[in-house]
């Protein structure tokens, strides 16, 4: 059974990796994800912050930018919270390159132009195969449109690829007014692909002490079906490469995912709750699914449901949509 795929031009063993997570911290995780299968490494996230915050400008990036990461639960801890300095982070990825045989994707999450691009390059120097940009924008100004955080989006995708030689993939989250539109220029302004979709972490509220509190959940399958919409919406209108992260705990959800359009998966959560060996059974599933199923390859079957072939894409997705509504009962 064939189960090589090409994304962001790397050519990979199979279609599923781990995406950015505390997994990547430790380099034995590394080497059992790869002895598990996992066809290349997606390094955990390095934010701005903390590079910034080390630096000694903590008061100002927290007041400016609360809430610029998703990954940071909705507000910053302070520089000791971290536990990877900016060269650290460079050195566990020279690390993972000499420890394995995999491609090393390095995740980026910044907040200034200047930032994407001086990390973007060390990132580089320090042997990554490709990078992902992990982008969260969230506007809470009044005065700020759609169109300007989409524009800087853009401009920081421009000013990355001028920089940096190796492959880089936008990491989005579903929130767009025109993702179609907004894809179409990421990719014009030198975006090797798209990773669907960045995770919000939203907080809670603790009604008796009046504080605010993190809460991380991890996800659940049923979180792929907004995944599996814009993927076969995507695939069949921009051209590029395809992740798709959240809500990828089985091997259905793999087959899911790859028929909708995506060229790799990433998988996190179910690595979280069952450890590195989850992605072997996974893959092993996978294989037996095609090999049931009389595929020749994983190749053969991407894009198999997406929208290519749809004559009108908004009347099949209103005639779903009345067709969901009008078929519930009690």
């Amino acid at each position: 059974m064939q189960l090589d795929t090409e994304y962001l031009g790397l050519k990979l063993k199979n279609p599923i990796m781990p995406g950015a997570s505390p997994l990547s911290d430790d380099l034995d995780h590394i080497r059992r994800l790869e002895d598990a299968g996992a066809a290349a490494i997606v390094m955990h996230s390095l934010f701005e912050e903390q590079i910034l915050m080390e630096q000694e400008a903590r008061e100002h990036h927290l007041e400016a930018h609360m809430d610029a990461s998703p990954e940071a639960l909705s507000f910053l801890p302070t520089s000791e919270d971290f536990e990877k300095s900016c060269d650290d982070y460079l050195r566990q990825i020279e690390s993972a390159k000499a420890a394995v045989g995999i491609p090393i994707i390095g995740s980026l999450n910044g907040i200034t132009p200047g930032g994407w691009v001086s990390y973007a390059r060390l990132i580089e120097e320090a042997g990554a195969d490709a990078l992902e940009l992990n982008y969260y924008d969230l506007p809470s100004d009044p005065n700020v449109t759609g169109a300007g955080v989409e524009a800087r989006a853009l401009e920081m995708v421009k000013a990355v690829r001028n920089e940096v030689k190796i492959p880089i993939a936008v990491k989005l989250s579903p929130f767009f007014s025109s993702l179609p539109n907004f894809a179409t220029q990421l990719v014009a302004a030198g975006a090797n692909g798209l990773v669907l979709f960045n995770r919000f972490y939203q907080p809670d509220i603790d009604i008796d002490a009046l504080d605010v509190l993190p809460v991380l959940e991890l996800s659940s399958p049923a979180e792929l079906r907004l995944r599996l919409r814009w993927l076969a919406i995507l695939s069949a209108r921009v051209e590029t490469s395809y992740a798709a992260t959240g809500g990828i705990h089985s091997a259905t959800d793999v087959v899911r995912a790859v028929m909708a359009g995506a060229h790799v998966v990433q998988m996190v959560s179910a690595l979280l709750r069952f450890g590195p060996e989850h992605l072997k059974v996974v893959l092993k599933q996978f294989t037996r699914w095609l090999e049931t199923n009389e595929y020749e390859s994983a190749k053969q079957m991407r894009a198999a449901m997406n929208l290519r072939h749809c004559p009108d894409v908004t009347g099949f997705e209103r005639t779903n949509y009345m067709r969901i509504i009008h078929g519930w009962q009690a």
